[in-house]
């Protein structure tokens, strides 16, 4: 979804052609899977952090157009909405002071963003799952960003659903429900994407593992208990996404078997191409785009797969010189509260995913996957204090889990992938001392709620305060 397109609307014409680009292409990625033609390097790290723009009030800044004029930098690109950015990483190898490295770069670009927000826009800008201060009106075709990808996503959503309007219904603490008539809801979700581009030959058990552990990635980084004034789940962005592009495959079927927004269907078999062949076959055409590149470059079958929003997600991008490569796409985590919070997010799910492919005993034989999905929302709901399921049917609550088990086992895969030792014990330091002391930015969020009152903006105003200083969110 990342790609421009030409034009917003569509005739029978253009969903004929997408459709038989995407099965010339599709079958065209089979031949590089059957002749191992993806790239060798694996172990290669990217992210995309998800932002908010805000004014002086704390409240949405729908000025992204403007501001992404001014600041000049491919690497920062518009959101759904005109008050939400992407800034992105350069992807680097796994090992050495990788973290330290993407953390300097992030912070670089973060301050570079700050100072063109607040010198041009007296603006700011903030990382944080979900803004508490958004207001549901806020969240109008108005305030989608000026793209035609976006536009033409939004009448492709409400077509397949025959105009039907989306409902949001959220049981938490307490019940929301809302109705759209239009998919700006999903502007309300900001995240930490992590990549991780993998060698064909281990993709399943990356694929795998990244799965399993999802509970435990999404549970440790909870950050968004607040929407619209309501007081829902610890990390309210998962059910809110899922709910925001409310349209299944089969037909297009909103209450098909298989959702556009899910956990998945399943752990990968003998390759990820399943997943590939499962979006050709169970999820109708959503933007059928005139694309002009080379069919060597997919396209069509990438543009396709950026319609379908697995919680983890195969892609295919392509070396400098051409060759194709796999990745995964873990896309549980939310922004913030802190650059290091979120690096040590990373870290955690570096370290964990790849002592979980390593295991001689493949997790997704140890936990099955229904229960790995019962993990998850779980986790979403509840975080640190979920109990969960884990390998071999072992129960307890997911913080003791990952103070008892989980960091030394994240601990071990980053040393075996040659990341500075000072590095590991910094970065997954502050997941164990997020656990220990059970403030999250969920649980901060509440507690500064349970101080002052239903104040919005002011928790926005004293996040971002907080932010600023750049301590852990567990030294809040």
């Amino acid at each position: 979804m990342g790609q421009e397109i030409g034009h917003e609307h569509f005739s029978a014409e253009d969903f004929s052609r997408f459709q038989a680009a995407l099965e010339a292409e599709t079958d065209l990625l089979q031949r590089w899977f059957d002749e191992g033609a993806l790239a060798r390097r694996g172990s290669v790290a990217g992210f995309e952090v998800e932002a908010w723009l805000v004014d002086r009030d704390g409240s949405p800044a729908p000025v992204n157009e403007a501001f992404l004029a001014r600041l000049d930098d491919p690497l920062v690109s518009p959101e759904l909405s005109r008050f939400n950015i992407e800034l992105n990483c350069t992807p680097a190898g796994i090992g050495g002071d990788f973290l330290s490295r993407m953390a300097d770069e992030l912070l670089g670009r973060w301050q570079r963003c700050e100072a063109v927000a607040e010198s041009v826009f007296d603006a700011r800008l903030l990382m944080i799952g979900i803004l508490p201060s958004l207001r549901d009106e806020q969240l109008t075709l108005a305030n989608m960003s000026a793209m035609r990808r976006y536009q033409a996503l939004n009448e492709q959503v409400m077509r397949l659903r025959e105009g039907r309007p989306l409902r949001l219904d959220i049981n938490g603490n307490e019940h929301l429900v809302s109705v759209h008539h239009d998919v700006m809801l999903e502007a309300a979700t900001t995240s930490f994407q992590l990549h991780l581009q993998v060698e064909p030959d281990a993709a399943v058990r990356f694929y795998n593992a990244s799965i399993a552990l999802s509970a435990v990635t999404v549970g440790v980084a909870v950050n968004s208990p607040w929407l619209f004034g309501y007081d829902l789940w610890d990390e309210t962005r998962i059910p809110l996404f899922e709910q925001a592009v409310d349209v299944g495959g089969i037909a297009g079927a909103a209450r098909g078997p298989l959702h556009r927004v899910s956990f998945g269907s399943g752990y990968a078999r003998a390759s990820l191409f399943e997943c590939f062949r499962e979006n050709l076959e169970h999820f109708p055409v959503l933007l059928p785009a005139r694309l002009g590149q080379n069919p060597e470059h997919l396209p069509h079958l990438r543009l396709h797969n950026g319609t379908i929003w697995r919680w983890n997600r195969p892609l295919i991008g392509f070396e400098a010189d051409g060759t194709p490569h796999l990745r995964i796409e873990h896309r549980v985590v939310p922004s913030g509260p802190t650059i290091g919070d979120m690096i040590a997010n990373a870290a955690f799910y570096y370290g964990l995913v790849h002592a979980l492919a390593a295991m001689d005993e493949p997790p997704e034989q140890r936990l099955p996957f229904h229960l790995a999905r019962d993990n998850f929302y779980a986790a979403a709901r509840r975080g640190p204090a979920a109990t969960v399921t884990w390998l071999d049917g072992r129960r307890g609550r997911l913080d003791t889990l990952v103070i008892d088990e989980l960091l030394p086992l994240a601990h071990a895969g980053l040393a075996r992938s040659g990341v500075d030792e000072a590095d590991i014990r910094h970065y997954l330091g502050i997941i164990e001392a997020r656990m220990r002391s059970g403030q999250t930015g969920a649980a901060w969020q509440r507690a500064w709620v349970d101080r002052h009152g239903r104040d919005m903006r002011a928790l926005t105003a004293a996040y971002h305060e907080r932010q600023q200083t750049g301590r852990a969110v567990h030294a809040w």
